[in-house]
């Protein structure tokens, strides 16, 4: 089956993880991504985190179905190479300050120019314009803008922030989303546009009705731990081995199975017990309820009970439980690479969603920096003169 971006030429000249994730997601599905790097500083995500080997391993998820070549985009024979691969491609995505791509040359007057069908995915930390535009910033400081932070964290205690890519990874979904909007568009006008992704705004997207409570209500949503101001119970608890499961109450179908389970039917009666706003006013009484029946159980004994009561819970699982876990076995969700270049056979979470006609894989882990450069400017039509002259002028 012909995957369904086959065809599509994407140049990633992004770096770190939301625009890089966001051409990873088109190349997980066919489209032939090019990974663009300087010659002498790779993309910093290939030395974040734990590496095997010296191999970067976040590199190996991120860089995925992209072949890797480098260029020199402020030399001007890396101007110039990235035009003329730039005529033939459909998506460019960056990441650059606003006015760094304007300062080489590479702006969109100069992109479309080249290639008026072109679609320039700009990623940046606050946009293209506004007070804010030319700071330095990172997905963590879209986490603590948006509210996210404010809102996370036990009452009494600071605010928090996630110990991982949250608003980049976010960032780089709606980036995808936004490019195949844009493609979608191209379809009917001929022509391509300019997406300006800035990342803290996927950020209140995920956030929901915080703005319309303020605007109509005046609300401001406290810090609430693992509670929710909506329903209850909602926690994590417990279990008699040591282990932990959540809990979820969303439906009051699903609170009236879970105090029935627990042994405290008569807590469904209470006046305050028919909406999910009351009953989280009342978390103290249903967490007392809910924590002790699940204290005096193991973990297998709580889900077993849970899944026969027809009531919401999960284990809280570690990475070493997510990579044996059924479910997740059973969707493909941790899919093998057999044969890395480098690393043999490897392990990583497969595409992230399923088509039941075209489905996406993974050809391929990340590759070493600038692997493809001299295939990639041969298929572009460059000589062997023209690349030596590149490597002299060091815009390769």
């Amino acid at each position: 089956m012909t995957p369904p971006l086959t065809g599509l030429r994407v140049l990633d000249i992004a770096t770190l993880f939301a625009g890089p994730l966001a051409a990873t997601l088109l190349g997980d599905f066919g489209a032939e991504v090019v990974k663009v790097e300087h010659p002498s500083k790779p993309d910093p995500s290939r030395g974040h985190g734990p590496a095997k080997n010296g191999v970067g391993l976040w590199w190996k998820l991120l860089g995925r179905n992209k072949r890797t070549m480098t260029l020199d985009l402020s030399k001007p024979g890396g101007r110039g190479t990235l035009l003329r691969l730039a005529a033939g491609a459909d998506v460019i995505v960056e990441n650059f300050r606003p006015g760094t791509l304007e300062k080489w040359g590479l702006g969109w007057d100069e992109l479309s120019a080249a290639n008026p069908r072109l679609v320039l995915a700009r990623v940046t930390a606050f946009g293209q314009f506004g007070p804010y535009a030319h700071r330095p910033g990172f997905g963590t400081l879209a986490e603590a803008m948006s509210g996210f932070a404010a809102i996370t964290g036990e009452p009494e205690a600071p605010p928090t922030l996630p110990p991982f890519g949250l608003a980049d990874s976010i960032a780089g979904l709606a980036t995808a989303y936004a490019v195949m909007t844009a493609l979608a568009a191209r379809d009917r006008t001929g022509t391509g546009q300019v997406v300006d992704m800035a990342i803290v705004e996927p950020m209140l997207t995920v956030l929901g009705p915080q703005p319309i409570w303020y605007d109509q209500l005046g609300h401001v949503q406290q810090r609430t731990g693992n509670r929710s101001p909506n329903n209850a119970p909602r926690n994590t608890y417990r279990t008699a081995d040591g282990d932990w499961v959540a809990v979820s109450t969303s439906a009051q179908s699903v609170a009236e199975r879970v105090m029935r389970l627990v042994g405290r039917p008569e807590l469904i009666d209470e006046p305050w017990f028919a909406t999910g706003a009351d009953r989280a006013r009342h978390s103290d009484v249903l967490d007392e309820a809910v924590g002790a029946w699940i204290a005096r159980r193991t973990r297998a004994e709580v889900l077993t009970e849970f899944e026969r009561a027809e009531a919401a819970v999960a284990p809280v699982q570690d990475v070493r439980e997510v990579m044996t876990d059924p479910q997740y076995a059973a969707l493909h969700t941790i899919t093998t690479i057999p044969d890395d270049p480098e690393l043999g056979r490897l392990r990583m979470q497969n595409v992230p969603f399923r088509l039941s006609a075209t489905p996406g894989r993974i050809r391929w882990a990340g590759r070493p920096h600038g692997a493809d450069t001299e295939a990639v400017l041969t298929e572009l039509g460059l000589s062997d003169g023209e690349i030596a002259a590149l490597r002299a002028e060091g815009a390769l």
